[in-house]
């Protein structure tokens, strides 16, 4: 199955080697490489109908550049600058973060506090089996709170097109603690600290905690610890609106802006990526310590899948550091991610939603091979499971890693290319990527019901039965398996 991680994570264009010493032309060289890659694939991206318009910074060896695309409105052709200002949705949980990072190496508060040391009233159910919501839950997105509370997103069947006005007039009926009402009710879906999952009232409740301990609001604090810092202009209030670009959703309808404050802090922040790119390069330095607290591994194992303070924490196919984050609005998407062993970081944002984050982080990826080259490991490995016709992946990887030790090869880099090759119609050998994950990871029902579909694919009806149980049994949750088994069962 191509569960989220997979998706939103598509590494198949991994990062390359980080530069080599090279003389004074070659730099200006991969400039030039640079310049013309992203300028043909924006052109594409566009082109391609996937937004109206985006605007990219790059960062590299803690210099910007900036490409453009498109046009901000419908109404007319406006290209874009690197001042035109965009929704960044949920990056802003990064900026959310960074500030308690702050607050943490200040003392003012702890990363495993009960977060109702915090919170006004008692809230009972705000614990899994005797185990709190910690403060450091609410940052590293394992939590186990609902995902907005209160809910304004109509229930039932509802005109998609009017569901973003019907939310922001919902929004504008909140009561400042109607919140803490409905949390007093509200119930944790697993045991806090055990798995990642979306939430934005975790990341409007830290907000509101940081606010509480400051005793000031939350813009004054983002301006006082980031914005300011890194000569960044206000991502907050109406300041710039006549550089907001218009989003629209995938039917071109346009979308409402969102100011509301009950969405501030966990998608309500609104930048340029002339912002951007400062924010960037301030996160590649590194060299304040709550930046270093908040790239730091909070839940996981950045070996294979791991969660800073609202960062994604991964590795390359050649086991170099990757932090990444996306967002999206009712009409804007951001993507955001860096390698700091490169001295390189990238941010685009694009005013449509949903799907375009990870179009973008595609187009991210693409840019950085086509740039930087294949990582020698992947060009090695590809090679191998050519010539073995992806027959026996396990041995390919073990000789490859023999010559090539860098070599990093997670569950979901594997299922991600397993489905690229399903999309280009190579069954078999997607097959046998498959086989190597479940063989790799067996108490994962994901790669098996990955390998099941694969067998489906082929004909091959009794070994796509067996593995879609064999999912079922790892996860009994696994709606895909109970679905497909009982299409197989019933031919």
């Amino acid at each position: 199955m191509r569960h989220l991680i997979a998706i939103v994570a598509l590494l198949i264009c991994s990062a390359g080697s980080a530069i080599a010493a090279e003389s004074p032309n070659t730099a200006d060289s991969t400039q030039a490489v640079m310049d013309r890659t992203f300028q043909r694939l924006g052109a594409e991206f566009i082109k391609n109908g996937r937004t109206d318009g985006m605007s990219i910074a790059v960062v590299k060896d803690g210099k910007a550049h900036f490409y453009n695309f498109g046009s901000t409105t419908r109404k007319k052709t406006q290209a874009p600058t690197e001042r035109s200002v965009y929704e960044i949705g949920s990056i802003s949980k990064i900026f959310t973060s960074l500030l308690l990072a702050h607050a943490v190496n200040e003392g003012k508060i702890g990363l495993q506090d009960d977060i109702r040391r915090y919170l006004p009233g008692e809230y009972p159910d705000l614990a899994y089996e005797g185990t709190p919501v910690r403060i450091v839950d609410l940052a590293n997105t394992t939590s186990a709170l609902p995902d907005n509370l209160p809910n304004p997103f109509p229930q039932g069947k509802v005109d998609p097109d009017k569901a973003p006005f019907i939310a922001l007039e919902a929004m504008k009926g909140f009561k400042q603690d109607q919140v803490y009402e409905e949390l007093k009710t509200a119930k944790l879906s697993a045991k806090p600290g055990t798995k990642p999952q979306h939430s934005n009232l975790a990341a409007d409740l830290l907000g509101r905690i940081l606010e509480k301990i400051y005793g000031e609001p939350y813009e004054t604090l983002v301006a006082r610890y980031i914005e300011k810092p890194f000569g960044m202009a206000s991502g907050t209030g109406r300041g710039r609106a006549a550089d907001e670009v218009d989003g629209y959703n995938k039917r071109q309808v346009a979308m409402p802006r969102i100011y509301d404050r009950a969405f501030l802090m966990a998608g309500g922040l609104r930048y340029s990526t002339a912002d951007m790119a400062k924010f960037l390069a301030a996160e590649l330095a590194a060299a304040d310590p709550a930046i270093r607290l908040s790239q730091q591994p909070a839940w996981g194992d950045p070996d294979d899948f791991a969660v800073g303070l609202n960062w994604t924490l991964s590795k390359t196919v050649d086991g170099k550091p990757r932090l990444r984050m996306s967002g999206s609005t009712f009409g804007c998407s951001s993507y955001i991610e860096m390698y700091p062993d490169m001295d390189y970081g990238i941010v685009l944002l694009a005013n449509r939603p949903g799907e375009t984050q990870n179009e973008m982080q595609d187009l991210a990826n693409k840019a950085l091979e086509e740039i930087w080259g294949k990582p020698p490991a992947l060009a090695t490995l590809e090679k191998g499971l050519q010539a073995d016709g992806y027959r026996n992946a396990a041995r390919v990887v073990a000789e490859v890693k023999r010559k090539h030790p860098e070599l990093h090869l997670t569950e979901d880099y594997v299922n991600a290319w397993g489905y690229r090759l399903l999309g280009e119609n190579k069954v078999q050998q997607a097959g046998g990527l498959f086989r190597y994950n479940a063989e790799r990871w067996p108490k994962s029902w994901n790669a098996f019901d990955s390998l099941a579909e694969a067998y489906e694919k082929l004909g091959d009806k009794p070994r796509a039965i067996a593995n879609y149980k064999k999912s079922l049994e790892l996860d009994p949750k696994n709606q895909n398996a109970v679905e497909h088994l009982k299409k197989l069962e019933a031919r």
